[in-house]
């Protein structure tokens, strides 16, 4: 006879996660013992969210430098039943905005025949406008908060930003010199990054600038200023890059690609809100420049 008063089995179709997020905080905390393939799947999974959404498992597949049996036995390593089980996580809560992205894309490459210099502008374009609207909706105000306390707090601020990331490091050198703050700019050139992270204190903050393939040499400082006591502020594209493992706070950007080209519009657009918000929290007079200066 059956038992009226146990609890009514789940349902067959009951994913184990609630939503992409508990399945992100799953990939996380098992991300360590992870074999170089599905670490490579796991760095996608996070960064690249929106977009698994509507790719199917071969554009995955390529994305990662896997074979699509990686990216099965990914999903199912982290209890789900295959692709389409995982890719189901990360359609809701974004179908609206994905939808309206992916008919944008669809009609720019439908002019892909005709060729033109200013299509292609206007994919660039296009491709830009979408990471900041990714950024705008998906940066934590309490993490960047953190960031420019960090910043604020530190007796010296240290930049390190090579290989594609090398632009924003240039920018925050310019802006960051209208602070107070000694500023310290490791841009490699000739090779003397390290001889130089002798001045380097403990207390004082390094902001690296890094995203997947990853500068080694990045990597190296930021192992070496935290050796030093120093703490790290990580501008990066995923949690689960090695400079989130080392850093004190993350903020993530995760500029769009087109024609296999990323940009920096959104990487930017954050370094010049961290100088803004530390501006700010700076008190400076911006209205007082000396003469023959512009704003930054």
């Amino acid at each position: 006879m059956k038992n009226r008063n146990a609890p009514a089995a789940p349902a067959a179709t009951l994913a184990p996660y609630a939503d992409a997020d508990a399945f992100l905080a799953a990939v996380r905390a098992g991300y360590e013992p992870l074999s170089r393939q599905l670490k490579a799947i796991a760095r996608h999974v996070e960064a690249q969210r929106d977009r698994l959404a509507l790719d199917g498992i071969q554009e995955t597949a390529r994305q990662c430098e896997v074979q699509p049996s990686a990216v099965v036995r990914f999903a199912k390593h982290f209890g789900l039943a295959g692709y389409s089980e995982m890719q189901a996580l990360f359609r809701a809560g974004a179908a609206r905005q994905l939808a309206a992205e992916g008919g944008y894309q669809q009609r720019v490459r439908a002019l892909a025949g005709a060729g033109s210099p200013a299509q292609i502008a206007h994919e660039v374009i296009g491709g830009s406008i979408a990471s900041l609207q990714a950024l705008q909706q998906g940066l934590p105000e309490g993490d960047f908060d953190a960031a420019v306390d960090l910043m604020a707090q530190a007796p010296a601020l240290w930049l390190v930003a090579s290989r594609r990331a090398f632009p924003v490091g240039a920018y925050l050198a310019y802006a960051l010199q209208h602070t107070d703050k000694p500023v310290h700019w490791l841009h490699g050139l000739g090779h003397m990054q390290e001889g130089e992270l002798r001045a380097l204190a403990a207390g004082d903050v390094l902001v690296a600038v890094s995203f997947a393939p990853y500068a080694s040499e990045t990597l190296n400082v930021v192992e070496s200023a935290a050796a030093r006591g120093a703490k790290v502020l990580a501008l990066t594209d995923s949690r689960l890059s090695p400079l989130a493992k080392r850093a004190d706070a993350v903020l993530l950007a995760q500029d769009g690609a087109t024609f296999g080209f990323r940009s920096l519009t959104s990487t930017l657009c954050l370094a010049q809100s961290l100088f803004l918000g530390l501006a700010w929290r700076m008190e400076l007079a911006y209205g007082q420049s000396a003469p023959g200066q512009s704003a930054p």
